[in-house]
């Protein structure tokens, strides 16, 4: 493993399957000898997570999309600097359920803010920092709703401010991914998520496996 570590983040609409495939890929390299950090957005530090609750719980506040942006890269920042940089200079191998390209398409494309608020935003609190490969795990979004919501009744969560939204902004969600897959093709590696567990797993490994080959060189 190269002494910069390497960067993973998942990315996907709701019911995607990010848990399942951050748990499967970190056992895959685990196996091969890595040292693999599992973390998420927003949170992964104490001060993160305390915005976590606001953001994402149906109770956490009325904030509007902007607000959203300023709390989000609030978090981002402490996570970067606190846990995700650590680790990559120790050589580690972080994964992270959820990063900058969540903002695009949750606040820009979801929600209306100007696109070019959050690249501004991104840039004055992470300059140049970003992961060294994304998978955005691509579901219809029929399919990912219903997913999510068997997954809420499940668990009997209280995170699904989202999810609660409407198909409509579910569609913009899914519209975004897939153009910021698009501007981005050397880093983003969209993958069908409509599929079964093991497909998806399958799909994931095999691009990482290269990945991995081609980072170590």
């Amino acid at each position: 493993m190269s002494p910069t570590g390497l960067f993973i983040t998942l990315e996907g609409g709701e019911g995607s399957g990010k848990s399942t495939q951050i748990r499967r890929l970190a056992g895959f390299l685990e196996k091969q000898g890595h040292a693999v950090i599992v973390t998420r957005e927003p949170g992964g530090t104490p001060e993160a997570e305390k915005i976590r609750n606001l953001l994402v719980q149906r109770d956490g506040g009325d904030w509007t999309p902007l607000t959203e942006c300023l709390l989000l890269f609030a978090a981002r920042v402490m996570h970067v600097e606190t846990l995700i940089k650590p680790a990559l200079a120790a050589g580690k191998i972080v994964i992270s359920d959820r990063f900058t390209d969540s903002t695009r398409a949750y606040q820009s494309y979801g929600h209306g803010v100007d696109r070019d608020v959050i690249e501004k935003l991104n840039t004055l609190t992470l300059g140049d920092f970003k992961p060294d490969v994304t998978f955005i795990l691509d579901v219809e979004v029929e399919e990912g709703l219903a997913r999510a919501g068997k997954r809420l009744a499940r668990d009997e969560s209280s995170e699904d401010k989202y999810e609660l939204l409407g198909p409509s902004f579910h569609q913009r969600l899914r519209d975004g991914y897939l153009a910021i897959a698009a501007r981005e093709p050397g880093r983003c590696h969209v993958v069908n998520a409509n599929g079964t567990l093991d497909e998806v797993t399958d799909a994931i490994e095999h691009i990482m496996a290269e990945v991995v080959k081609a980072h170590a060189v």
